[in-house]
């Protein structure tokens, strides 16, 4: 039996009733999570709290306590009776519920059928198309650590959306024209005219790096002193170069990341294709376009900015969000039913306006979702690194892969929430110890491979099914209870966009098998059906480790 889905089904039923009761118009989705403590039980909703907040009517405490009551009924007269030992309500009004054993033996088998698809909840967006654009750096430069976070969030997302049935496309918006890049190819042509000898002062906000020299370097080696001068048609040469450049580059390091996109969309085949004035003359169609101070306006403040915004400066230049609405007018063009962009936190404040947008478009709030990927402080030795792009003072994510490998790179990069700010220690990342967080829990997985495989000839013999009911230590127990929460984890990782969630739990995981075995043996002379016991719980363990570290991206060693 499948007990969360057929708990919610009953909490359903339950609701309904309730909503009778107290007289209650607004229903939110009921959700069912793990409680932050095991004495709060082995699941817990908070329904009663979000009736109370949708229709202010009765005190959620009076709510929780009908729900309870009622819900009591009903589980004592189905087969869910026989797995929910107790439900209680611990303030301000959550419900808890305490499973009994057999909900916990039974998992084994689950995992043992399911396998791969263990954890794997029907979902309203099954078979729907997704688009997910995350790092999106300008091809200024190599990509940096605060960029190596978003491509590790964003790809995780992908990964966990797929999980659940969306079609899912990953792109990555190329910035390729405006005024960065025109500051590129003029950094470049700098240090190219340096080569060559020629006059030629360096911008004031130039770009920096030794990267810039090696271009210019190639140019210099390719053409020689060809470009004594900087006119419209270098300019057009040695922009393009760069980006082409620096993109492979880019592309390169995500490659060696385990990060691949579908598709890299370039903001000027959004102008040469007209799709930004196609996306005005809607706007305008609709009312929402206006002059003034010889510029062009979108009436945003109608969609709840907090001002209008400029899409034509008055010298007939784009500001930013131009070519973003019709960016994001082609992903519902192109049939996709829910955006996700993974920004920077410099574009906090760049949200309200893109919501305006999307709303302009006739697109419902929900087609759209933000996120923020705080910035990376990198820690070497225990010291701050400074960085500055445009200095050329950085940690790239080349020299990242190169000192710590794709793995631990990616979970580092996933260990706290994405809107959290992340100190990164190198040297603990490094370190191929326990303290090392990526490989305490692939040491587990390992483990348990060494122990299948010394298991394997003891037990070729052996034909009959083990008993889950002679798993009774607290050890065991314990690794049941994580076991059991895994399809909760997934779905609260689905529902807030959040891989940490993931991480958070491998680490319990990895921490309660390490417990186990270093008090039990697995295999025992003592008792051959204790081993078979023993070791479907184990191999349980090793199938929900590997589940996991997939969906994250990272590999999963049989051997350390």
């Amino acid at each position: 039996m499948d007990i969360n889905t057929e708990l919610i089904k009953n909490l359903e039923l339950t609701i309904g009733a309730t909503r009778k009761k107290f007289n209650l118009k607004n229903i939110p989705v009921i959700t069912l999570e793990p409680p932050p403590k095991k004495e709060f039980g082995d699941l817990s909703t908070n329904i009663a709290m979000q009736l109370y907040k949708l229709n202010r009517t009765s005190k959620p405490q009076t709510i929780a306590s009908f729900i309870r009551e009622d819900l009591n009924n009903r589980i004592s007269k189905g087969p869910l009776g026989e797995y929910i030992k107790d439900i209680s309500i611990k303030p301000p009004a959550f419900i808890n519920f305490f499973f009994a054993d057999k909900a916990f033996y039974e998992i084994l088998y689950q995992i043992q059928r399911q396998r791969a698809n263990f954890g794997r909840t029907v979902i309203p967006g099954r078979g729907k198309k997704a688009i997910i654009e995350f790092v999106s750096a300008n091809p200024t430069g190599p990509l940096t650590v605060a960029h190596a976070r978003q491509a590790a969030v964003g790809s995780s997302i992908s990964n966990i959306l797929k999980f659940f049935g969306w079609k899912v496309c990953q792109e990555y918006y190329l910035n390729d024209e405006g005024v960065q890049i025109d500051l590129l190819g003029s950094s470049i042509y700098a240090r190219y005219a340096e080569l060559a000898g020629f006059a030629f002062g360096f911008p004031e906000d130039g770009y920096k790096g030794d990267y810039i020299r090696d271009i210019a370097k190639e140019i210099y080696d390719k053409y020689g002193k060809k470009f004594k001068d900087y006119g419209d048609k270098e300019k057009r040469l040695f922009c393009e170069y760069g980006v082409k450049d620096i993109l492979n580059t880019i592309k390169k390091d995500l490659s060696d990341m385990g990060v691949m996109f579908d598709n890299y969309t370039p903001q000027s085949i959004l102008t040469k294709s007209r799709k930004i004035k196609d996306a005005f003359r809607l706007l305008e169609n609709k009312g929402l376009i206006y002059r003034k101070d010889d510029a062009v306006w979108f009436k945003s403040t109608k969609f709840y900015d907090d001002k209008d915004r400029v899409l034509i400066k008055s010298d007939g230049t784009y500001t930013y969000i131009a070519p973003d609405i019709a960016y994001h007018k082609n992903k519902y063009d192109r049939g996709f039913d829910w955006l996700i962009d993974i920004w920077g936190p410099d574009h906090h404040g760049y949200i309200g306006r893109m919501r305006a947008a999307q709303r302009a478009l006739g697109k419902e709030d929900k087609t759209l979702s933000i996120l923020i990927s705080q910035l990376v402080t990198i820690y070497r030795a225990g010291k701050l690194v400074r960085m500055s792009t445009r200095g050329g003072e950085f940690i790239t994510l080349r020299e990242v892969l190169d000192e710590i490998g794709p793995d631990v790179a990616k979970f580092f990069f996933l260990m706290r929430k994405k809107e959290s700010h992340l100190d990164f220690d190198l040297e603990l990342a490094k370190s191929q110890s326990l303290d090392n967080p990526v490989y305490y829990i692939q040491y587990a997985h390992a483990r348990i491979c060494g122990i299948l495989e010394h298991s394997r000839e003891k037990m070729k013999k052996i034909k009959n099914k083990a008993d889950p009911r002679l798993l009774k230590q607290t050890e065991e127990m314990a690794i049941l209870r994580k076991l059991k929460e895994y399809p909760d984890i997934l779905l609260s990782a689905y529902n807030n966009l959040e891989p940490y969630r993931i991480i958070d739990y491998l680490l319990d995981l990895a921490s309660s098998f390490h417990s186990f075995y270093a008090k039990h043996r697995v295999v025992t002379a003592k008792s051959l059906p204790l081993t078979q016991s023993r070791l479907l719980l184990v191999k349980c363990v090793k199938t929900i480790i590997s589940n996991a570290l997939k969906l994250i991206g990272i590999s999963q060693p049989e051997k350390m």
